[in-house]
């Protein structure tokens, strides 16, 4: 039986997220999927049609979800569902949403030196199933400085400062790039790369998101 996944997209435009879901789609079709694109929250209303997935995809940045619609989709979390996604679509989505926050495992803050940075990503567990296949890397993107659960397993990270900002005069850090947690009995993946679709598209961004989805809905034999 194929497996379900469900990709909702909305919010904010500059992040391109109808585009991101249309690559979401295209790379969950062509590992055995079966899956259901939407534009709408309400999507999250059904809990039980929702228990019934095995990955749900949330790229849906800014914006304002429903106490409703929030319950749907932490309770389908909290019973086994996974839930994987990219950079502001899942870990700036909903900023009044505390659950949320605390389901996706951070929360974006700032990005000092806006688009355009050139930074360097660092696998720290290069054998986890999601990071296999990636070496470290340079992108030219936005660098997300984030908040971040310290229950989160930190699977790549980056070196802060790299632009000038007031986070400066704390000195170098290392922030989670990549990471996975547990919500209950979800597996949770998310990935701070992917500013606009061109992004996501590029290698090894489309290498840790594809496998990050795939261990999120528990299908790692589908690579």
């Amino acid at each position: 039986m194929a497996r379900k996944a469900l990709i909702v997209w909305g919010g904010w435009e500059g992040h391109e997220p109808q585009q991101v879901a249309e690559i979401v789609d295209t790379v969950l079709r062509q590992h055995g999927f079966q899956t259901e694109v939407s534009h709408t929250l309400d999507s999250f209303l059904d809990v039980e049609k929702l228990k019934q997935l095995d990955l749900i995809v949330p790229i849906w940045t800014m914006g304002h979800i429903t106490n409703e619609q929030l319950h749907g989709v932490c309770e389908a979390v909290r019973s086994g569902v996974g839930l994987g996604g990219c950079h502001g679509g899942m870990c700036d989505s909903f900023r009044e949403a505390t659950e949320w926050q605390f389901m996706t495992g951070g929360q974006w803050v700032a990005h000092p030196g806006n688009d355009g940075v050139r930074y360097t990503v660092r696998p720290v567990q290069p054998d986890h199933f999601i990071m296999q296949g990636t070496k470290e890397f340079e992108v030219c993107s936005e660098q997300y400085y984030m908040h971040v659960d310290p229950a989160n397993k930190v699977l790549a990270v980056t070196r802060f400062p790299v632009a000038d900002g007031p986070h400066v005069t704390n000195g170098e850090v290392d922030m989670p790039v990549v990471w996975t947690k547990m919500y209950g009995q979800g597996r949770v993946f998310y990935s701070s790369l992917g500013h606009v679709a061109a992004v996501v598209r590029q290698p090894d961004p489309l290498r840790i998101l594809t496998r990050g989805l795939l261990w999120a809905a528990r299908a790692e034999d589908a690579v």
